[in-house]
Order: C-alpha cells, then structure tokens, then sequence
C-alpha cells in the first residue's frame, strides 16, 4: 500500500493494516500470547505479543496525546517526557511495562480503542489540517499519524505472521 497522501488514505490505511494484524493476532493461542519468542524492539532482546500489542497501544496513546496537547497550544515533549528520538528501543520496554499486568484481551481492547480513538481524530481532521501544514518538524501530521499506526501495523504483522510460521500457527 502508498504511503497515504490524504484523509481517506490514510483512514483506510490504518483500518486495513489494523484488521489484518487483528485477525493474524486472534488465532493465537492465549497461552502463547506471554512467551518472550518474537525479535523485541531493542536490537538483541526477545518480547511476547503481548509486548508487542503493548508497544503498538504506546505509541497509539503518545499520538492521542501529542494531538491533544497540540490542540490546546500546549508544549509537546517529542517523542515523550524523558525520552530522544535515539532512544526509541528504551521506550519500547516502558511501553511493555505499562502493560506488563493486562493481559491479551485486555490489551486487545485498549489497542481496539486507541485505534478507534485515532481515527475519531482524523475524522474530526481536514485534509489540510492533515497533509497541507507542518505540524511537527517538517511533518506533517497525517504523516505523523501514519508512522505510529498504519506503518508499526505493517511492521507487527510481518513479526507475528513471521513467529507463528515457526510455531506452526
């Protein structure tokens, strides 16, 4: 899929990219879901999918919030309080231990809901609020927006669908 140049791409695209992950990611078994077996996002470490579902809700929220508190002309601390962009492998693992007690229904539906929320903000969104104006750096914000959903589904995808060929799932 091109990389999306307006609303509708780039709604499209995270609907799509997100219900093939879904649907790869709901014929694991639940008992599977906590065994560290994936690549992790840090070079060299393994993580669970239920890591990786926790790190796709990360960086749904930090979206969520960076556009909020652009919204409101509030001070945006890209890409969060506390971390550089060369650090992105650490926030990775604060992304898994922020979710480390959910578990993989429960994570679902905060995914399934982050997700939901996204696309109520590009719905709310013209395309020239979207694609037309920088928004952060020389990004815009559709394009912000796609780098930390559509794309990391793509990504997750490609790790799940990799894991359960080894597993046979």
């Amino acid at each position: 899929m091109a990389v999306p140049t307006n609303k509708d791409e780039l709604q499209k695209a995270i609907e799509i990219n997100y219900s093939k992950l879904k649907k790869d990611l709901m014929i694991i078994p639940y008992q599977k879901t906590t065994l560290k077996e994936l690549e992790g996002h840090p070079k060299d470490t393994l993580m669970s999918i239920n890591n990786l579902v926790a790190y796709l809700i990360g960086w749904g929220s930090l979206v969520l919030k960076w556009v909020e508190k652009k919204d409101k002309n509030e001070y945006v601390d890209f890409p969060e309080t506390g971390f550089k962009w060369n650090e992105l492998g650490k926030l990775a693992q604060k992304f898994y231990m922020d979710y480390e007690k959910d578990d993989f229904e429960t994570l679902i539906g905060k995914l399934d809901k982050t997700v939901s929320e996204i696309l109520s903000i590009i719905d709310q969104k013209t395309d020239h609020e979207l694609y037309q104006v920088s928004w952060y750096d020389k990004w815009t914000l559709g394009r912000m927006i796609q780098f930390n959903t559509s794309s990391p589904y793509i990504n997750a995808r490609i790790r799940v669908r990799k894991w359960q060929k080894q597993k046979q799932i």
